[in-house]
């Protein structure tokens, strides 16, 4: 019987994975972890979300099957907090979809678009579903590494001016995770107008949107560049900007006929996420939620201010400040330079129960860092600083 398969042999090991089954075993051993690994929004949702999930809760007509592509009622809040946030105006019938988290959004896109013909340019480092997503739908990708917006831009660029086969694809994700890096309209301004002379497809990722720390640096939308939706396609979610990542909501929206690929795929896949969470997710798209935004951008704010001063202070590990999101990205520090970044938290997990993402996890070029989330009370934070100071 076979015991081998073709996808799950292509795959690399997941290094989540590892690290969850590492912080099992400290545990195990009467280890206190202080997880600052998954970016896993400690905050609550907004009261009135709450509130209305409640109510619903109660509603034995809302737990039937739901629609493919989301009910209406959400799909309308999206494209009112496009035109509020943004400017953007969007059809919600034909430019709006809802995924089961961006994450899924992502990977049913890939399986619509893919064939083992084309390939995508990604970033590296990125998330791992912008990488993957396209390795499980059978597609090639070329990294682009680059820590900068700027510098993906110029190699992007060079490396289609110079390809003989052009992609089908680019990924974007700003704010990004890892890095936390951030774009000015500009970028997309370049991106836009470069893609469309060479036909190329521009998927954006833009999760941490609403996680920024300065008013002149908050971040855009592909979409309001004149003419973007001829090619892009953007997607978001509830999970981070809401706290409210276990609901599993997320959008896209756009280019009508990535959007209607989107679609065929997922009618074929599910029936869209639970209505109740439907409903209260248009509830946290409304204007509402303007003041716990406001809230909560300053909470991760300063988190990372206090996590970055602390670390300086007590282990002598320069950090810099984030720009936007919930994470910090970070060199290795200078006397664990010689490890990699996975070996640096296997030792950090073991020996002092605090736990982080290793950089590799992200991409070759996100070798030699790793990444804090910030869902940690200060508290806790001076605590995993005392225990790293054991072995620094």
């Amino acid at each position: 019987m076979q015991n081998k398969f073709y996808l799950t042999e292509k795959l690399p090991p997941y290094i989540f994975a590892a690290i969850y089954k590492l912080k099992q075993e400290a545990t195990a051993r009467g280890v206190e972890i202080f997880d600052f690994g998954m970016g896993n929004p400690d905050s609550a949702p907004p009261e009135h979300v709450m509130d209305r999930l409640s109510e619903l809760a109660r509603d034995p007509k809302v737990f039937g099957y739901s629609v493919t592509g989301g009910i209406d009622i959400l799909k309308k809040s999206l494209c009112d907090y496009y035109a509020r946030r943004f400017g953007v105006e969007l059809d919600y019938k034909s430019e709006s979809l809802v995924t089961i988290g961006a994450k899924e959004g992502i990977a049913s896109l890939a399986t619509a678009i893919s064939d083992d013909k084309s390939y995508i340019c990604v970033p590296s480092p990125s998330y791992p579903i912008h990488t993957f997503a396209f390795v499980i739908s059978k597609s090639n990708t070329h990294f682009v590494d680059a820590i900068s917006g700027a510098d993906f831009l110029a190699k992007f660029k060079k490396h289609v001016e110079s390809a003989s086969h052009k992609p089908q694809a680019v990924i974007v994700s700003f704010p990004c995770n890892p890095t936390t890096e951030i774009v000015g309209l500009d970028f997309y301004e370049e991106l836009v107008s470069f893609c469309k002379k060479y036909k190329i497809y521009i998927i954006s990722d833009i999760a941490y949107c609403e996680l920024y720390f300065d008013e002149k640096d908050r971040p855009h939308s592909v979409l309001e560049v004149k003419g973007a939706k001829d090619l892009a396609i953007e997607f978001s979610s509830v999970s981070k900007s809401y706290s409210m990542a276990g609901c599993r909501v997320g959008f896209a929206v756009g280019n009508q006929n990535l959007i209607g690929a989107l679609y065929k795929i997922k009618s074929y896949l599910d029936y869209g996420s639970f209505t109740p969470l439907q409903m209260v997710a248009a509830e946290a798209l409304s204007e509402k939620s303007d003041e716990y935004l406001k809230n909560l951008r300053q909470l991760y704010k300063n988190r990372g201010e206090f996590f970055v001063n602390l670390f300086a202070k007590e282990l002598n590990w320069k950090i810099e400040k984030p720009k936007a999101s919930m994470f910090i990205w970070t060199k290795l520090p200078q006397q664990f330079s010689h490890f990699s970044s996975f070996d640096f938290c296997k030792k950090m997990i073991e020996e002092t129960g605090v736990t982080m993402s290793p950089g590799s996890s992200f991409g070759q070029s996100g070798e030699g860092f790793v990444r804090f989330s910030l869902i940690h009370e200060e508290e806790n934070v001076r605590r995993a600083a005392g225990e790293l100071k054991k072995v620094f």
